[in-house]
Order: C-alpha cells, then sequence, then structure tokens
C-alpha cells in the first residue's frame, strides 16, 4: 500500500478559503452561543481576519494547531482563548470566557460538518 502525502497550501486563496469558510463558522457559533455576539457585518468580517490570523500566528510560533477538535484538550483550550482574545482586538465583537469554552465546541462541530479548513 503506498503512502499519499498530503500538503496543505498556504497561498493566498488558501487563506481566502479559509477566512470565508471562518467568517461563515464564526457567524453560525455566535448566533448558536450564548454570551456571544457580533454586532456587525463588518465585525464578523474582522474577527475572522482575526481568527485566520492568531492560528495562523500560534501555528507558526508553537507548532501547535487550533483545531478544536482531532487536537485534544490543547486545541480545544487554544480555540477557545484565541476566540475570547479577538474580544480585545475588534469592536462590535462580545464574548465571556463561558461563552468562548461553548463557542469552541460549537466552532469544532461546525468547522468538522462545513467542508474546508477554518482554524
Amino acid at each position: 500500500m503506498e503512502k499519499v502525502e498530503r500538503r496543505e497550501s498556504s497561498g493566498f486563496g488558501s487563506f481566502l478559503l479559509r477566512l470565508v469558510v471562518g467568517a461563515v463558522i464564526l457567524a453560525i457559533t455566535a448566533f448558536l452561543t450564548p454570551g456571544f455576539a457580533i454586532s456587525s457585518w463588518f465585525s464578523l468580517l474582522l474577527a475572522a481576519v482575526a481568527l485566520a490570523v492568531l492560528d495562523w500566528l500560534v501555528n507558526k510560533i508553537t507548532g501547535i494547531n487550533a483545531a478544536p477538535f482531532g487536537r485534544g484538550i490543547s486545541g480545544f483550550i487554544l480555540a477557545a482563548v484565541i476566540i475570547y482574545a479577538i474580544k480585545f482586538i475588534v469592536p462590535g465583537y462580545n464574548i465571556t470566557l463561558f461563552g468562548a469554552l461553548i463557542a469552541a465546541v460549537i466552532y469544532g462541530v461546525v468547522d468538522a460538518i462545513i467542508p474546508g479548513r477554518a482554524m
């Protein structure tokens, strides 16, 4: 049996796809999570950009992928921290600490359902 190597592209198209998928998943997550609100489409887009950039930075610095599922407890905690930290960067993005924990679970579930890698 041959081993197939899977490469993840890192170009602008890949980043744009992650941004769009991330924005959709973030909107669904905000809708389903108590204590989590995004006030406008602009805030949603800005939050999706911040999420993609923070995920990329954490991945480059630590080597840990912040996917809530499939990466164990460290990925779940890191996803919750990133989702919560965006609160301090993006105006119109409000979330509680408990909401961030719930959002990480919902984000992971929705991310597993929607094709494409968001986080």
